[in-house]
C-alpha cells in the first residue's frame, strides 16, 4: 500500500512539474530542442561513463585482496579477476610491460574519447543558450520595427525577451552541472589510471621475483 501511495504521489507531482515547464519550454523557441539533445548526450555519455568505472571494481576491492590473487588464481573475481588472469601469463619483464600497454589501449582509451565528448557538450550547452539569445533579441526588434505599439506589438516584444532568457538560463543550468560532473569523472578516471600503473608495478615485482627464483635454483 505505501508503494502505491508513493507511486501515485510521484505521477502527480510529475504531472504538475511537466504542466509548468511546459509553457516555459515552448516559449524557449526552437533552440529548447537542440539544448535538450546537448544535455541527453551530456548526461547520457556521463552516466555511461560512471557506470563503466563503477563496473572495473577498483573503487571496491582492497589492495590486500587483490594482491592474494597473485598467488591464488582460483579465488579471482570480477574486473580485477580478469586483468589478473589476462597479464598472469607472460613470463618475461618485456611480455609483461607490452601486455599493460595493451590493456592500457583498451581500458583507457574509451574513457578518454567518451570524456572529450562531455566537455565538447559542456562548452556547447550555453553557445546554444546564446544562440537562443540571439534569436529571441531579433524577434524583439522586429516586433519594435514593425509593430505599431498595440497589445499585439507588446506580446510579441515579450516572446522574443522571453525566447532570449530561457535559452540563456537554460544553456547555463545544463551546462554547470555538466562542468561538475565532467571534472568528477575526469578525476576517477585518473584514479583508474593510476591503479592500472599501480597493478602494473606489483605484477612486474612478482614476475621478477619468481624469474629471479628460478635463477638462483637453476
Amino acid at each position: 500500500m505505501e508503494s502505491a501511495g508513493f507511486l501515485e504521489w510521484f505521477q502527480r507531482e510529475a504531472l504538475l512539474l511537466w504542466e509548468s515547464a511546459y509553457p516555459i519550454w515552448i516559449a524557449g523557441g526552437w533552440g529548447m530542442a537542440a539544448i535538450a539533445i546537448n544535455a541527453l548526450v551530456l548526461f547520457g555519455m556521463g552516466m555511461h561513463i560512471q557506470l563503466k568505472l563503477l563496473s572495473k571494481g577498483f573503487l571496491f576491492v582492497k589492495e590486500a585482496r587483490w594482491r592474494r590473487w597473485l598467488d591464488a588464481p582460483e579465488e579471482r573475481r570480477g574486473k580485477i579477476g580478469e586483468l589478473l588472469d589476462f597479464t598472469s601469463g607472460e613470463r618475461s619483464l618485456d611480455d609483461m610491460a607490452a601486455a599493460f600497454n595493451g590493456l592500457r589501449a583498451t581500458e583507457v582509451a574509451p574513457f578518454e574519447r567518451d570524456l572529450r565528448v562531455m566537455k565538447i557538450c559542456v562548452g556547447t550547452a550555453p553557445l546554444f543558450g546564446l544562440f537562443g539569445t540571439v534569436t529571441g533579441m531579433l524577434a524583439t526588434f522586429d516586433a519594435l520595427a514593425s509593430g505599431s505599439g498595440g497589445d499585439q506589438t507588446m506580446a510579441q516584444i515579450a516572446k522574443g525577451i522571453s525566447e532570449a532568457l530561457i535559452t540563456t538560463e537554460t544553456g547555463l543550468v545544463i551546462a554547470l552541472p555538466g562542468l561538475f560532473f565532467h571534472y568528477q569523472l575526469a578525476r576517477q578516471h585518473e584514479r583508474y589510471k593510476a591503479f592500472l600503473a599501480h597493478l602494473e608495478t606489483v605484477c612486474t615485482q612478482a614476475l621478477y621475483r619468481e624469474l629471479r627464483s628460478r635463477g638462483k635454483a637453476a
